[in-house]
């Protein structure tokens, strides 16, 4: 398996994008990544885009293919990935294989979604398509109710309080306000949080993602072939894919996300690392009572703790392991296919030491990118070049 660098990074902003073509977004992004890797395009052996919800929303499923064209590329191998919320990050280990694998020098990685522009009723049934309806729609529940489970169990076993996951939200919406790429970076008090209007008990407006259209992307090239590209390589530690179970009931804990547990778990393995030496991480709190059991689960908090590290500053940029400087989900947006991509993006820039929100002498980051009940997970691990 050969070393693989990402060389060129792309994003358009997340939030709404009205009447802008989806496979356009992704173009955007593209040309950015291309540009900034300083790479002719007919070096691009292979091109791998995630997205989720296309087809229902906006009637196009062979986005690879479109994007490919517009963008002049050869004739390549174009994929569209999907993996509910996690396709960016499938879509970027496919292309991470391809190359390590020798089946191309440089790949294109593109992660799409808009969402905005469809009823609220269409986008909640085309993103419950990310659920086992077979069995667990019965139930009624929507991720809202497994995440509002998941608060309510977590509070029961560890005393995780609303001012403590309040915390979450301040210190996400807060990271916002400093990434020109976000949606929803605000100012935030408890008691405002407090005050938001329920979603699904106790989960309430501010702890919840919103909806998003955007775009990401990356250009990544065999690590003895960069001569031709330009800036600062990062290096690929580590891209791992799990599955965890996609139904409601097939886990055995909810405070747990076994996709999540087992992927950190294979990914510090095959870089070589333990959860101490990472710097910064971009991970999935879809909900702000996720990225509490997320950061648990990655290895990073002590189980239990989540909450109680981000009520005293510990997650926090200039704390002892910063999460979610980009703004994270709560913040910046959730284009579900982008979001992946997306937090290489962020992780990438924080390495070449250019983020607004910038983590000092960051070295080693994270991105962890979790889809449907738990069915799909990706953890990624990139280092700066000494």
């Amino acid at each position: 398996m050969r070393d693989v660098s990402i060389v060129g990074i792309g994003s358009t902003p997340f939030g709404r994008h009205a009447g802008t073509p989806i496979e356009q977004l992704g173009v955007q992004a593209a040309v950015e990544a291309l540009m900034d890797a300083g790479i002719d395009r007919s070096r691009i052996g292979a091109l791998y885009l995630g997205n989720f919800i296309s087809g229902p929303l906006n009637g196009k499923e062979v986005l690879a293919g479109i994007v490919a064209d517009q963008l002049g590329l050869p004739n390549i191998p174009c994929t569209k990935v999907e993996g509910a919320c996690a396709s960016g990050g499938i879509a970027f280990r496919h292309a991470w294989l391809a190359i390590a694998s020798g089946q191309c020098d440089a790949a294109l990685v593109v992660g799409v979604e808009t969402m905005t522009h469809a009823p609220t009723a269409q986008t909640t049934a085309a993103l419950n398509c990310a659920m086992d309806n077979e069995n667990d729609g019965p139930s009624g529940l929507t991720f809202p109710g497994l995440f509002g489970l998941a608060w309510r169990i977590h509070a029961d076993r560890y005393g995780t309080t609303r001012e403590q996951v309040s915390a979450v939200v301040r210190k996400n919406k807060a990271n916002g306000l400093l990434n020109p790429l976000a949606q929803m970076g605000a100012t935030l008090t408890d008691e405002q949080i407090a005050a938001s209007a329920s979603i699904c008990d106790p989960l309430q407006l501010y702890d919840c993602c919103p909806a998003s259209d955007g775009a990401a992307a990356l250009v990544l090239v065999a690590s003895d072939r960069l001569s031709g590209t330009q800036g600062m390589p990062i290096n690929i530690l580590a891209a791992v894919q799990t599955r965890g179970s996609p139904r409601i009931g097939g886990h055995p804990d909810l405070c747990s996300f076994e996709a999540t547990v087992s992927a950190a778990r294979r990914a510090y393995e095959m870089a070589g690392i333990t959860p101490r030496d990472v710097d910064v991480v971009e991970l999935h709190d879809c909900f702000s009572v996720a990225e509490i059991i997320d950061s648990e689960d990655l290895g990073l908090v002590p189980r239990g703790e989540g909450a109680i590290w981000a009520a005293e500053g510990r997650t926090a940029v200039g704390g002892q392991i910063p999460i979610n400087p980009s703004g994270g989900l709560l913040a910046k947006g959730h284009p579900v296919g982008a979001t992946g991509v997306g937090q290489l993006y962020e992780v990438v820039r924080q390495l070449r030491g250019t983020h607004p929100n910038q983590v000092r002498d960051a070295e080693i980051g994270m991105t962890h990118n979790l889809g449907g009940a738990g069915v799909a997970c990706t953890v990624s691990l990139l280092r700066r070049p000494a």
